[in-house]
């Protein structure tokens, strides 16, 4: 019997590859730099039994339906975004997930950004390079203080959580929104107190965003929210590029109705306003909430194990349309 082809959309883990190699034929496309393109994406499932992607690739119904063979869709993802979860469940396709394991590194990206867009750190960094030194009393690149600040989280679920556990090593005053408000004895271990969505807005020296992302939280952040803001807030996304409203932050950002903002998703992403990435007080980072080696080849592994289980016939450790494998094992 002919040994399976496996597609993998971007290089992972080598030590994660070499197990998968024990079992399938695999090709990896070796351009770490950029997302494969839809035609690519699209001639690569037509050579397959069994996509790898990543969270980044858009697996719509046209990637689902180039290839009748198309046995299933590992995804190195937690969620289902970027894939058409409907379309793969009714051809019969199960899709495979990672479980929630990114908790830390993307509450370490956030924090970053939110001391690197309130010092100025991205900034004197670029003009470092260019040869600019104002001097070290200078007010040039004079920024926010961050120590005893207050920390608006929006969404208080694992990573708000993990936030929290940053803010208060600074020494920050921490409050949150969530539908869902917590026990006061969990209040008191988070050391954190519950604001309604928009009293947060009017008190948070720093905004973070940590919803997930639905039709109710798209544009959460939009015109209106923007304008309870302090002129001195900024904010900050790890969550999803949607949950903003980029027009309207570039609005928020020329007009001064808010300080500056620490992204790492965008509404388009890829893509992001040219608008925005030229304004000095923006930090941007691409989505690299999840970019620790050694994350990553854990992730790589958990895909595997998937994989492996698919081609072995056992079920996977984690399936987003658990439905379809009920009808496979």
């Amino acid at each position: 019997m002919s040994r399976p082809r496996v597609v993998v959309t971007q290089p992972i883990a080598e030590s994660a590859l070499k197990r998968l190699r024990e079992v399938a034929d695999v090709e990896v496309n070796p351009d770490s730099s950029r997302v494969l393109a839809k035609d690519r994406l699209i001639e690569a499932v037509k050579r397959c039994d069994i996509l790898i992607s990543l969270l980044h690739d858009t697996v719509d119904r046209d990637v689902l339906t180039a290839n009748p063979k198309l046995k299933a869709v590992s995804s190195m993802n937690i969620t289902q975004d970027r894939i058409d979860l409907a379309s793969a469940t009714e051809l019969g396709i199960p899709v495979t997930n990672i479980p929630a394991i990114v908790t830390d590194a993307t509450a370490d990206i956030g924090f970053g950004l939110l001391l690197a867009v309130a010092r100025n750190i991205a900034l004197g960094d670029k003009l470092f390079r260019a040869g600019v030194y104002p001097g070290s009393q200078s007010n040039h690149l004079a920024g926010a203080a961050v120590t005893g600040r207050t920390l608006g989280l929006v969404g208080f679920g694992r990573i708000g959580q993990a936030m929290a556990r940053r803010g208060r090593g600074f020494d920050m005053k921490i409050i949150y929104a969530d539908p869902r408000r917590l026990p006061p004895d969990q209040e008191e271990k988070f050391g954190t107190d519950y604001r309604s969505f928009d009293d947060l807005l009017r008190e948070a020296d720093f905004v973070s965003l940590h919803p997930q992302l639905s039709p109710e939280t798209r544009h959460l952040m939009s015109d209106r929210q923007f304008a309870l803001m302090k002129p001195t807030a900024f904010v900050i996304n790890t969550s999803r590029g949607p949950v903003i409203d980029e027009a309207a932050l570039v609005r928020a950002l020329k007009d001064k109705t808010i300080a500056g903002a620490g992204l790492d998703v965008y509404e388009h992403e890829p893509q992001v306003s040219p608008e925005l990435a030229a304004m000095p007080n923006v930090v941007l980072t691409p989505h690299l909430g999840s970019a620790v080696l050694t994350l990553r080849e854990g992730m790589a592994h958990v895909v595997v194990d998937n994989t492996i289980a698919l081609i072995e016939g056992r079920p996977p450790v984690s399936c987003l349309n658990p439905q379809v494998l009920k009808r496979l094992f």
